[in-house]
């Protein structure tokens, strides 16, 4: 007994497998790991060691800005620019002019 010409393939094996391609029992999962564990009680337990921290480094002096402006009001779907709100020259000039960092 022998596996299917096609299953042989070199383009098939660079492949991800999916739930398709194999048998019961398979679960591909997300990725993302377990921060701790299922208790005898039906609680869940968080092991503070297992979750993932984030640090900032220190962003004095830092010229670039994040996308987003304080000044903005809230909008209501009206647009009055003659060329269209996914115009990019018309977002950076007024990105520069509010803000007034690149």
């Amino acid at each position: 007994m022998q596996p299917t010409r096609a299953l042989l393939g070199m383009r098939y094996r660079k492949l991800r497998l999916t739930t398709k391609d194999v048998n019961k029992g398979f679960y591909k999962g997300t990725g993302s790991g377990a921060m701790g564990r299922h208790t005898k009680y039906g609680g869940y337990k968080i092991e503070w060691s297992r979750v993932r921290t984030y640090v900032c480094p220190s962003l004095e002096g830092f010229k670039l800005t994040p996308f987003v402006t304080n000044n903005m009001r809230p909008t209501y779907g009206v647009y009055n620019d003659a060329n269209g709100p996914r115009n990019p020259a018309n977002y950076l000039s007024r990105w520069k002019s509010e803000n007034g960092l690149d």
